[in-house]
Order: C-alpha cells, then structure tokens, then sequence
C-alpha cells in the first residue's frame, strides 16, 4: 500500500485522456466531483484525434478513428457538445471484381429504384429485396437494443424480449453470422457487403463458432439505432476538443505528458511528468487504457496469450481529385460518397482470412475506402477545396498483428502500402499513383500505419482498435450485477478501479458509452454511500 498522505486526492482519476477518458472526466467534473486527466500524449484525444499529416497540406485527416455510428446524441446533448455528424446520402459503392466493364453495386440511400437497378446490372436481382429485407432486420435489433446503451445492462433475455423475433435472435446471437449472410443472400459480392461489418477490427471468418464476428456485426450496425455510419464535421479532432472543453469548463483538471506506470488497487496512481516521477490517488480510479495495459499497471505479471490483437493497416491519402472509375457511369462522387469495398467478396475475404492464418499477407488485399472530404470539406484549407483535392482513408482487413515484428515493421509497412495501391488500382480506370498529392519536400502524399505503428503511437495493445474482443451490450441472465459498476459493465476485480474505456462492457469504437457508463457507475456508488450514512 502506497503512502497517501501527502499527495492531492480527487474523487476521480482518469488515466488517459482519449474521448472516453474525457467523457467520463466531463460528466463527473459536471456533477461536482473534483477530477484529473493523465494523458502519457502532449495533447487529448487518442484515437479520435486530427493531424496535419502532409507537410505543406492544411489538410487535417482523422488520422486513426475516422467515422461515428456510436455517439449517443444524449452524450452529445448532456455534455453541450457542438459536435455535428453528417449523415451520408449513399451507403455503399462495390466494384465487380475483374468484370471487363467495371460494372458495381451502388447502394444509394437516396433512391430505391436506383440501387435495385444496380443490383440488377450486377446479376443479383434477387438479392435487391433481400438485402432491403436484412436491413429492417437489422433495423429492428437496433432499435432495440440502442436505448439500453446509455442504461445500466440489459440481461440477455430481456434483450431477447424487447427484439421479440426468436429466428432473428437466434441468427445474430446464438449462430455464427455466416449463416444469416449465406440464408438471406445469394450473390458472392452481396454477402460480401454484408460480412464486411463482422470483420473490421476483428480477425474473424463469418463462420467462426466463437461469434466474435457476431458481436462485431452488432456494434456495427445498431448505431443510432439505425445502423448509420456519419462523418465528424470538422473531423475527429474537433470531437475531441469538444469533450476536453467541455471537462475543463466543467472544472476537471488535464495533465497531458503525464505518463502512467503503476496504479494501486487503493487507488493511488503514479506517474511521470517532465521527467519527475508524482502520484495522485483517487476516491475511483477510471481506467480507459486498454484492460491488458490496465493489468500491467496494476503489477499484474505479462500473459502474451492474451494480449489483444489488431488485424487491419490504415492508410491516408490526399488526391490532386477523385480518381476515375472503370464505369463511367457512375460519379467517383457517389462512388466515394459512402463506403467502397474492393475486393470484398464473401469468398475473396474468406481466402485473404485463410491466407493470413497461413502467415502470409493476402494476395490481394480486402479494402474499405472512405471520403471524408465529400461530406465535410471543412477538414481542408479553402486553397485545397478551390483545387478539388480530397482525402481518401483506406482500411485493409485480415492482417494481423502476429504478422508483425519490430524487425520487420519498415518492410511490411512498405509491403502492405503496395499491397493497398494494387487492390485499389486492380478496380480503377486509372492508376492512384497518377492522381496523389505530393508534400512540400516532393513526396507522394500517403500515410500508412500498420498494428505495431499504432501500439506505438496510441499504445493500443496489438493495434486492436477495440482495445480488445468486444462482449455482448447486456449481461448473461445469471450474472452479479450487484454493484454499480458490474451494473454498468464497467467492474473490475477492484471496487475502485472502473473501465471507462473501449474495453468496458458496451465499448468499442468513437462512442463516449464507456465514459458515460464509467461515470453513471461513480455517482450511482456516491448516492448509495450518501443513502447509507
């Protein structure tokens, strides 16, 4: 046990300060409990964070985190954050993989008739009313289950009760999700579309009996309560400012450079700022580091079997314009406008998984493409905008972290940069090569993080994005939800240690719900102990 007599104590200390460590700071600060931030980074925000990553460029990418489906418009509300999240008019552009016309699947949220149409001119006319049939399927598991978010944990069989379908139940929760996809659609291209949410951020075939890609399926596509998928005006930054503003002017106290190496079950904290090592205890200690980062802190001996493992390289690009696309019938503006897959056929991510268990990079590299700067071009100079420069983020699946070494992280960065131009240009009219930016000192304007750059810069163990395998948003039937924080899925094997982050019970992605349900736990503890006295 630590000597606490001499050290400031606060009702709460939050190690880290990306957004869920700054939304739980917000609320609690808001409440009137005194509050510090330790962030180990110079600034706050993680991996929801904006950077000018391009010398000579004012072009402010969201550099890691780059959309939001999960931000309660409750957080947003509570917390008085100017944050607005534009909603995309087209969903999804997929090319046809090596067909001579360069014909695709355009779904386009705006017109019905077009993108049945676009089924059609791809050979799926069937899969057209299916594919609107398993999305108010899915419409109607969000709707469900996106107002307990915010609320205490849900058991599984009220869930089970409030979707009110036992097939639709038993397809997404207790079935791997192949079986949906396979049940539901017919075309490889299709069901590939679909997949595509199982799979980001998880290294997973659909078929995986475990259904960790089911529970990745589900916290992509509950979001709102539609399943929407928006882009941050101003970028993932300005998200982020928002909620360190609104901590600050609530009266929390940040450190930033302030990095944390030990915490103590009685809740002192200790850390290093400006090369001086200090501690600080805390009534409640929120955790929204990683849960394996979280063990090391606490003394707890290194289980590699368990360490977290990414499985996705980012890349970010600034184009001189969009590039031209083999179908000249469609706009790079509504391809780009939503998500375009390439090379995302069910039976192509089926064989990019099997490659990458073989411990091989897949041959040809599943890819998600996103622009931000269609929707929001504010994230640009107005000398860019002038231009018709836009940004584009590209993230590829099935490379896992254990492909990765520290000896080997330069070539694979490289190798895994040509393997995302190949599968971008194996679908374009033209080469991306033709079509980059280049920055100040003539360099091509692209940026490519693999799993280890990110553990570095972010310490996200792995690169995993989620901090860790998501869990289920509810609880098992027979679970001790006896406390507020195992209330709240946010316990650990320490009453005063809380997860606030992406690794608490309903975390993953740009959400602020783990800081939410952090702080909700705190303050419903407070009551309690008020109540007794």
């Amino acid at each position: 046990m630590s000597d606490t007599s001499r050290v400031p104590t606060f009702d709460a200390v939050v190690v880290g300060g990306g957004h869920n460590g700054l939304t739980a700071a917000a609320y609690l600060a808001r409440a009137g409990l005194s509050v510090t931030v330790l962030e180990r980074l110079d600034s706050t925000g993680g991996a929801a964070v904006s950077k000018l990553a391009f010398k000579g460029h004012d072009a402010r990418l969201s550099r890691y985190s780059y959309l939001v489906s999960l931000m309660p418009r409750a957080v947003i509300e509570d917390l008085g954050l100017d944050v607005k999240l534009a909603r995309r008019r087209y969903a999804s552009y997929t090319p046809v993989p090596g067909d001579p016309e360069g014909r695709g699947l355009l779904v386009d949220n705006g017109d019905p008739d077009a993108t049945r149409k676009s089924f059609e001119q791809i050979g799926a006319p069937a899969d057209a009313a299916a594919f609107a049939d398993l999305n108010d399927d899915l419409l109607r598991v969000a709707q469900a289950l996106w107002p307990t978010v915010t609320e205490p944990l849900p058991t599984r069989s009220s869930v089970r009760a409030r979707i009110g379908d036992d097939a639709l139940w038993e397809a997404l929760f207790e079935r791997p999700i192949a079986e949906f996809i396979e049940s539901k659609l017919s075309s490889d291209l299709v069901r590939g579309v679909v997949a595509t949410d199982a799979l980001i951020g998880t290294f997973s075939d659909p078929s995986d009996t475990s259904l960790r890609q089911n529970r990745c399926f589900l916290y992509h596509v509950i979001g709102g309560g539609t399943g929407d998928w928006d882009v941050p005006a101003g970028g993932m930054g300005h998200v982020t400012r928002q909620l360190a503003d609104a901590a600050l002017n609530a009266g929390a106290e940040i450190l930033t450079g302030a990095e944390v190496i030990s915490i103590d079950p009685d809740g002192t904290v200790t850390f290093i700022v400006d090369g001086e090592e200090r501690t600080a205890v805390g009534n409640y200690v929120l955790s929204g580091v990683a849960p394996y980062v979280l063990d090391r802190l606490l003394g707890k001996p290194e289980d590699r079997s368990a360490r977290p493992e990414g499985a996705q390289v980012k890349v970010n690009l600034l184009l001189k314009r969009l590039p031209k696309l083999r179908d000249s019938s469609i706009a790079p503006e509504a391809a780009f406008g939503g998500t375009f897959h390439i090379n995302e056929t069910y039976s192509q991510l089926k064989r990019a998984y099997d490659d990458a268990v073989g411990g091989e990079v897949p041959s040809l590299l599943p890819c998600e493409v996103y622009c931000h700067s269609l929707t929001d071009p504010s994230i640009l100079g107005s000398d860019l905008i002038s231009e018709g420069v836009h940004t584009l983020t590209v993230f590829g699946l099935h490379v896992p972290d254990r492909l990765l070494t520290a000896e080997n992280n330069d070539a694979m960065r490289s190798h895994l940069q040509q393997a995302v131009i190949a599968s971008l240009n194996s679908v374009l009219a033209e080469p991306i090569e033709d079509v980059l930016m280049v920055d100040a000192d003539g360099n091509p304007c692209i940026e490519t993080k693999t799993t280890l750059d990110i553990e570095d810069a972010i310490a996200m163990p792995g690169g995993n994005i989620f901090h860790g395998p998501l869990s289920w948003p509810f609880a098992e039937d027979d679970a001790d939800l006896s406390t507020p924080a195992k209330r709240w899925g946010v316990s650990t094997e320490h009453e005063r240690i809380l997860l606030c982050g992406s690794g608490a019970k309903r975390g993953g992605g740009v959400s602020g719900i783990g800081g939410h349900n952090a702080a909700m736990a705190v303050l419903e503890a407070q009551r309690q102990t008020a109540a007794d006295r």
